[in-house]
């Protein structure tokens, strides 16, 4: 009734937004837009300054679509004993699965038809799920995959990570840039792990999605991935709102190496504590994990 909080344990208060924007690690206006939301509100945007020329409303539109492609994948990948096999020769149990909302993208051209009648609509193609050709026609973006939802801090998808099940390129197929998801913004994981990540008041940082399942599923440590793309200073002003300490656990060739350098070079300028994990010649944090276990990772 007052407008605020207060925790007289330790101390921390303030108003609805910064409630919002501390619990859920979101910024100024996204924490504004979330409140908007719910009380059913429409937050005007200035003229000139829209999030890539998004369309009032389009937002939830876009979020919905997303979630009904979801769970047709994820219905899907019950259905297909091959992306099962998959996944348990990846160390991946139908439980953990399930807990990442995985799926399976059949093979075929306009499989997505089945959940969206309307396979023209505008929404689809804004949503990165389909693609139209200079003629015109459209197919299904993410073909014969296992898809792997991307989820914002909020617990919404905005895109997907598609891993080819055999041989073939490219071994990743991600969502484009959308009004809902940008690549160089969002870091994979960060809703499952942002709990954790406040209380031991760290994070590992990994380079990949399976790497990721891995560190999470074996409670190693808190963990993010960066969505195959090199660390952004978005990226670590999204990182600053749980903590400053950071642990790089890259591949140890000369790619991760590389990339760590980059990575530690950038988070330090932006006064985090960093350290970097080497692991063996040949192994990532997935494969050594499932050698050696949790707890030699941890000591790692």
């Amino acid at each position: 009734t007052k407008q605020f909080y207060h925790c007289f344990g330790c101390g921390a208060h303030g108003t609805a937004i910064s409630f919002v924007m501390e619990y859920q690690g979101l910024g100024f206006v996204d924490a504004v837009k979330d409140l908007a939301t719910r009380a059913g509100m429409q937050v005007p945007e200035s003229e000139g300054r829209g999030f890539r020329d998004e369309k009032p409303g389009q937002t939830r539109t876009l979020i919905e679509v997303m979630a009904r492609a979801a769970q047709y994948y994820k219905d899907q990948l019950k259905k297909s004993p091959r992306a099962i096999e998959y996944c348990k020769k990846r160390g991946l149990t139908g439980e953990v699965a399930a807990r990442y909302g995985m799926g399976y993208a059949p093979d075929g051209w306009q499989n997505l038809q089945e959940v969206f009648p309307d396979y023209n609509a505008d929404e689809l193609k804004v949503a990165g799920l389909v693609i139209e050709n200079e003629a015109g026609r459209r197919y299904d973006r993410f073909r014969d995959r296992l898809m792997i939802p991307i989820i914002n801090p909020k617990g919404e998808i905005i895109a997907f990570g598609g891993r080819v099940l055999d041989v073939g390129e490219p071994k990743y197929l991600n969502s484009p840039e959308t009004p809902i998801y940008s690549k160089s913004r969002t870091l994979y994981g960060l809703n499952l792990s942002k709990a954790a990540i406040r209380k031991l008041g760290y994070a590992v940082m990994v380079e990949g999605y399976f790497d990721y399942a891995q560190v999470h599923q074996a409670q190693a440590a808190p963990v993010v991935a960066t969505c195959g793309t090199a660390l952004t200073p978005a990226q670590v002003q999204l990182l600053r709102r749980f903590t400053t300490r950071v642990v790089l656990s890259f591949d140890p060739d000369s790619a991760g190496q590389g990339a760590a350098v980059r990575s530690s070079d950038l988070l330090v300028a932006e006064g985090f504590d960093v350290n970097v994990l080497v692991l063996n010649k040949g192994e990532d944090p997935d494969t050594f994990i499932r050698r050696n276990g949790p707890e030699a990772y941890r000591e790692r």
